[in-house]
């Protein structure tokens, strides 16, 4: 009979079956992990302003963190940072950008960069 627990954390050992399911499926599928983290940081007059983070894997890129400084922002430096995301996975091979909101942050903000 399957049996299904909820668990708040997870042993080792299930991470590195998932780690290993994953790399084995893509694997297959010729597709390398090759996770690398990226940072970009806005200054302006030699002041943080901004930063965007992520992470590269498989054939994607996710951004983690996108943070203008209160007083910069609606100055297009948000816009600026993803574009440079954009601008330095051109031509890589991904094959999409993914992030995460939530309604108390800037989801309008998102909507606007589409293409």
């Amino acid at each position: 009979m399957l049996n299904i627990e909820y668990h708040e954390s997870l042993d080792e050992k299930y991470y590195k079956i998932i780690d290993t399911e994953f790399n084995k499926y893509a694997n297959k599928n010729d597709v390398i992990c090759n996770y690398t983290p990226f940072a970009f940081v806005a200054t302006e007059d030699n002041k943080f302003v901004g930063i965007i983070t992520g992470n590269s894997y498989y054939r994607e890129i996710h951004i983690s963190d996108l943070i203008v400084l209160e007083e910069y922002r609606n100055k297009k430096i948000g816009t600026e940072l993803v574009k440079a995301v954009e601008d330095f996975c051109k031509d890589k091979g991904f094959e999409n950008i993914n992030l995460t909101t939530y309604g108390f942050q800037a989801p309008e903000f998102y909507k606007k960069l589409r293409i």
